[in-house]
């Protein structure tokens, strides 16, 4: 059976799936949007998406998280975790809705599908909130994968570090080495894994990427049990940080906000989620269903871990706990399992460099694909076969391996150029949370619900879009802050203490 393509809708979407309509032939082989059907045996499952979302929400940031309680105590600071998990759960689902538009309520499955974040937005708001999602998205995934660069370098570092602190003393000034190297050979890495093809494709990655989150998470969080367990703990109190000797009152407030920033940044995976959606398989029945498991599953074995990095942290370090329990040396010993956790955390953000960058190449090359559609260049694939394996096979594309490179090589520099910039990615972070976790979603939701202004309803999704807001302008003045400290203090250097 042939598939018709005479309707100009669906003709316009198997061109911008990359396929050629003349060629497109038995309806079996294809799904309802001309795109190959998404049946692979190891992806587009629950568990492949659950695994996306847990690669990109669970970063190293976790390990901060200590200090975040640190700056608003028990009380407000458990509290806060709890109140974002369950608003990023919320908003994500209502976000999973979004990936078909057009549709009636009983023929979801008919209905557009909508391949990126910004298409959703233009299909239910237009095409000017369509750019504004633009700008911000780019934004945040662009500055992650910066972050994820320098974080990963300094996790190598640390790894240095531990084994030298190891045979010379904790006090040893020459155990100080400059992370550039590793961010390039991190560069050099990325420049093969970014020609891995889509997103889909990426779920063994992703896998690998989750298991490690968890594992150099739950070291973390054991050496800090460890460390309560046998009496060492440090005073904790209900308010956190007490303004006094060292610490101002606008300091603790600077810090409060900065804290309230960086766990709103730790939920944050509504840049990718619709990416990740479009990757489960047809056979899964209806899916928004489905991303809404994995989105429970992911929000809560998250906030689970988060829970315990956080509050074992807390307790361990106490008001002075470290920015990150692993790479900020607040273990020395054992220090082969330090090694293992930041082995850990490079893995792991190896995986989320790609779940982050493959929405930014995909933007690109539908972009370039549509403008020349029957450029060999642009379309061409060239196979590779190892090892004589079937499993091992790929294949090379000229735009792929030149774009992505470039990409790579730009995102590399960047990170070499400007040591803190972890500073402007808090700042992005805060800036882009509220749109694109909050705003967006609600707002699409009210759109396609058809919610009548002034109903209870659209009070309480209002409400929760003006506090959210309040917050993430709060992070941000805090992010500022920061970041004008951060340049206040920062001299070029080869070497970084």
């Amino acid at each position: 059976m042939k598939i018709e393509v005479g309707d100009e809708g669906t003709e316009n979407e198997i061109r911008e799936s990359g396929l050629d309509p003349a060629k497109v032939a038995d309806v079996g082989d294809f799904d309802d949007d001309g795109r190959p059907k998404r049946t692979e045996k190891l992806s587009g499952t629950l568990w492949t998406a659950s695994a996306h979302i847990i690669t990109a929400v669970i970063g190293s940031g976790v390990l901060s998280l200590a200090w975040c309680i640190a700056q608003l105590g028990w009380i407000v600071g458990i509290s806060t975790l709890l109140i974002f998990s369950c608003i990023t759960l919320y908003t994500s689902n209502l976000l999973a809705e979004c990936y078909r538009s057009g549709g009636t309520a009983t023929a979801t499955a008919t209905a557009k599908r909508n391949y990126t974040y910004m298409d959703a937005v233009k299909a239910n708001l237009g095409g000017r909130m369509n750019i504004a999602c633009g700008l911000a998205q780019q934004a945040n995934l662009n500055g992650l994968v910066v972050g994820y660069t320098i974080t990963a370098a300094i996790s190598m570092v640390a790894i240095r570090r531990s084994n030298c602190f190891h045979e010379r003393g904790h006090e040893a000034a020459s155990c100080q080495f400059s992370s550039k190297p590793y961010m390039i050979g991190i560069g050099a890495s990325q420049i093969i894994l970014s020609q891995i093809r889509n997103i889909e494709d990426l779920w063994w990655l992703s896998l690998v990427a989750t298991i490690t989150s968890f594992g150099y998470s739950s070291i973390g969080a054991g050496l800090a049990f460890a460390t309560i367990v046998s009496g060492h703990g440090k005073r904790t109190t209900p308010t956190g940080i007490e303004v006094g000797a060292g610490i101002t009152a606008a300091q603790k407030m600077w810090r409060m906000f900065t804290a309230f920033g960086d766990i709103a940044i730790a939920y944050t995976y509504s840049p990718v989620l619709i990416e990740v959606q479009d990757t489960i398989k047809s056979t899964e029945g209806e899916n928004s269903k489905v991303m809404k498991k994995a989105n429970i599953i992911s929000v809560s074995a998250t906030t689970v871990f988060y829970l315990m990095c956080a509050c074992f942290g807390y307790a361990a370090f106490g008001n002075y706990a470290h920015g990150n329990m692993l790479t900020g040396f607040g273990f020395y010993e054992p220090f082969w399992l330090i090694d293992i956790a930041n082995v850990f955390i490079v893995l792991h953000l190896l995986g989320a460099y790609q779940v982050m960058a493959q929405p930014v190449f995909g933007t690109v090359e539908s972009c370039i694909k549509r403008r020349w559609p029957d450029s060999k260049f642009v379309n061409k694939e060239y196979p590779v076969k190892l090892l004589g394996l079937k499993s091992f096979n790929f294949s090379i594309n000229m735009l792929r391996l030149s774009w992505r490179s470039m990409y790579v090589v730009v995102a590399t520099s960047v990170a070499i150029g400007f040591p803190y910039f972890n500073e402007v990615l808090a700042l992005l972070g805060a800036v882009s949370y509220w749109p694109l976790t909050v705003y967006f979603p609600v707002a699409m939701y009210i759109a396609r619900k058809k919610i009548d202004r002034g109903t209870l309803k659209w009070f309480a999704l209002q409400l929760l879009t003006m506090v959210t807001l309040l917050l993430a302008i709060a992070a941000a003045c805090g992010s500022i802050e920061g970041f004008g400290e951060a340049l206040h203090i920062f001299k070029p250097s080869l070497i970084e203490k």
